[in-house]
């Protein structure tokens, strides 16, 4: 292999997920061979864990990526389809390193390229360096005919994860409750898995659109409200304790109570971590999550750590602190007695247990939490993140404010949290308070603003 450069200059590849692009656009077939050999000549000639979501191009993907890791030497383990926390389970129980295909929750005509570290974990930032810089420079390791890796599979993985999932519950409570569970894998990587794992615990399990579809037709993989009507329908009239929906490759879950209501994945996150903390616990999420965290960390004795958004930064953080639990206002959660990554099947038995040892519906246990209020919105990127901050703050008119991550504006009644996304080009806007009305207008309120100024001269 050539010699790198020592202090490169190149453009970020991987995003704060993983690569992200079109496929046939700008995630081709070449660059998906030649991203597989830069991966595989970084990880050596090891075995490597592949598998993918449903999207329809994930075969294409993933012979491309698969064909540069055995021209490297590295040998494939194809998991297939399966959530990409079951690959990542299988990785950290097996201590190889992994690859998998998925855009996540972005829409159908995405896909991507993520890497997994072999303690199960994305992997750091500064390898995902060095691999760029090996598919810059085109340092690729290319081996004779007879080291050339090979495929096989392993029908273990799925059975592999759900057991481990299984051994951080109290199953027996579970089952004595036999829940009814609607479950939503929006035609997503979970199809099979999270109905597997509700059998095993028990439960009485009626799905919607458990299988797979690589178009997403039945609802975007995206697990938001707006997205959710057929679901959050049939749980008003189903007699139902718990539904359960997921995003496209599953490390998400988010839930619908037993009216049929929605509960914000920040609502979710907090009432896992008041489930485990103890006094000294280490918590660990971003600045994106509401400061309901705060008031139960404050009143658990725990310690709460901020981070820039993205699940592996969190990830990171939690190792580095020894956290063992943490997460995002997504509906990701991380419990690091499972492992350190995002999972939608954990969440889903963390959830349930808290159930049947407690005895409560999931609309009690939410309801007793400190109220505090997210809403969303995405604007389309048009101008540069750094050209637009200036006049936001000058219209916000306080120095109060966080720039870790885009721009977080602290109010008298809340905050404005705004950042350019890692995976899509747009720019995501979230309002908090207290009051689920002024939450909205804030985030509509700094929406506009956007708008505005992408139109106008001023951000020039």
């Amino acid at each position: 292999m050539v010699k790198l450069t020592e202090t490169p200059d190149y453009k970020p590849i991987f995003g704060t997920n993983g690569i992200r692009g079109i496929p046939n656009k700008d995630l081709t077939v070449e660059f998906a061979q030649e991203i597989g050999k830069a991966i595989g000549t970084y990880y050596g000639k090891v075995s490597v864990a592949m598998g993918r979501d449903t999207r329809d191009t994930g075969n294409m993907i993933f012979n491309a990526v698969a064909s540069g890791l055995m021209s490297s030497g590295s040998g494939i383990i194809d998991l297939g389809i399966l959530p990409t926390p079951a690959l990542q389970y299988y990785c950290k129980s097996k201590g190889i390193f992994g690859v998998v295909i998925t855009a996540s929750h972005n829409p159908p005509r995405f896909n991507g390229i993520k890497c997994i570290a072999n303690d199960g974990t994305e992997l750091r930032r500064e390898d995902e360096e060095k691999i760029e810089r090996i598919y810059y420079e085109k340092a690729f390791a290319t081996v004779p005919w007879e080291d050339v890796g090979t495929l096989r599979g392993d029908p273990t993985s799925l059975e592999l994860y759900l057991d481990g999932i299984l051994s951080h519950v109290n199953v027996g409570k579970i089952r004595e409750k036999q829940f009814r569970v609607l479950v939503d894998s929006g035609n997503g990587a979970s199809y099979f898995t999270t109905p597997a794992l509700l059998r095993k615990l028990g439960c009485s399990v009626v799905s919607l659109n458990t299988y797979p579809d690589g178009k997403f037709t039945s609802r975007t993989s995206e697990p938001r409200p707006e997205n959710l009507k057929d679901l959050i329908s049939l749980m008003k009239g189903g007699n139902f304790n718990l539904g359960v929906a997921h995003d496209g490759d599953a490390d998400r879950a988010v839930f619908i109570d037993e009216k049929g209501n929605f509960i914000d994945g920040d609502k979710t996150l907090c009432l896992v971590v008041r489930s485990v903390i103890k006094p000294g616990t280490k918590v660990v999420t971003p600045i994106s999550s509401s400061d309901a965290i705060d008031e139960i960390c404050h009143d658990g004795k725990a310690d709460l750590i901020r981070t820039r958004v993205g699940a592996p930064l969190v990830s990171r953080t939690m190792i580095d602190n020894r956290a063992m639990i943490g997460g995002e206002e997504n509906g990701g959660i991380i419990y690091g007695e499972h492992q350190y990554c995002r999972d939608g099947a954990m969440t889903v038995a963390l959830i349930l247990n808290l159930m049947a040892v407690g005895g409560k519906r999931i609309s009690e246990m939410i309801s007793s939490l400190p109220q505090f209020f997210i809403h969303k919105l995405s604007v389309e990127r048009k101008r540069d993140w750094k050209s637009l901050e200036p006049h936001i703050l000058s219209y916000a008119e306080t120095k109060s404010n966080d720039r870790s991550d885009g721009l977080k504006i602290y109010l008298s009644d809340g905050w404005v949290l705004m950042r350019p996304s890692g995976t899509e080009p747009i720019i995501r806007v979230y309002g908090q308070s207290r009051d689920e009305k002024r939450a909205r207008e804030l985030a509509l309120e700094y929406e506009a603003l956007i708008l505005g100024l992408q139109e106008g001269p001023s951000a020039e």
